[in-house]
């Protein structure tokens, strides 16, 4: 029997996550003392940058993501487990932490949640990807960085995105920003201001 193993090269198109792939094979090769630290989705990024006007506008969570499950997490629990890390790095030495969010689950959850944070209801709108990726040129994304959030959404499609660890726990003796707290704490970037007469 033979097993063939694939590279990240021959599993995904996004250019960027070849060469983070690449960047840790080099590095491993190298001798060089290395942490891996591998974070989920960002909350800031999918969940913020990318959503806010829609809830605000539109209330809904507008993205082509399907029913697949994502972890996403805070930078800012990112940074902390980080500051760990350089505060002593010599235990770090050679691990990998994957660093995923409060919980794993899909965009309807996660509407959900958002409305529970919000006082309205928010609903989940599972867009084309052709109209979502077409909005992000209009708004001047750059075209390697759709392609690269092209890719992130298919994946998450496929469930890619859908683990859970303990590592940032492990680390900082801290619990993930759920996205309940991270949506309160943005409320009013989600929040239609009022214009008065």
């Amino acid at each position: 029997m033979t097993v063939t193993q694939m590279s990240i090269t021959e599993t995904t198109d996004s250019p960027q996550h070849k060469l983070h792939w690449l960047a840790e094979q080099a590095l491993s090769w190298s001798g060089l003392p290395v942490v891996t630290v591998r974070p989920t989705v960002f909350l800031e990024g999918f969940f913020l940058r990318l959503v806010a006007a829609g809830v605000r506008e539109a209330d809904e969570l507008a993205l082509p993501m399907g029913s697949g499950k994502t972890s996403p997490i805070s930078a800012v629990d990112v940074a902390r487990a980080v500051s760990v890390i350089l505060g002593d790095p010599a235990p770090h030495i050679g691990h990998v932490y994957n660093l995923t969010g409060f919980e794993s689950a899909d965009l309807d959850h996660y509407a959900r949640v958002f409305s529970e944070a919000l006082g309205r209801t928010i609903r989940y709108r599972n867009v084309p990807l052709p109209e979502w990726s077409e909005r992000l040129r209009e708004a001047g994304t750059p075209a390697h960085l759709v392609s690269h959030l092209t890719v992130m959404t298919d994946l998450n499609k496929q469930g890619r995105y859908d683990r859970m660890t303990d590592d940032l726990f492990k680390l900082t003796g801290e619990m993930p920003t759920s996205m309940h707290d991270f949506v309160k704490l943005h409320a009013a970037e989600f929040t239609r201001r009022e214009t008065t007469a």
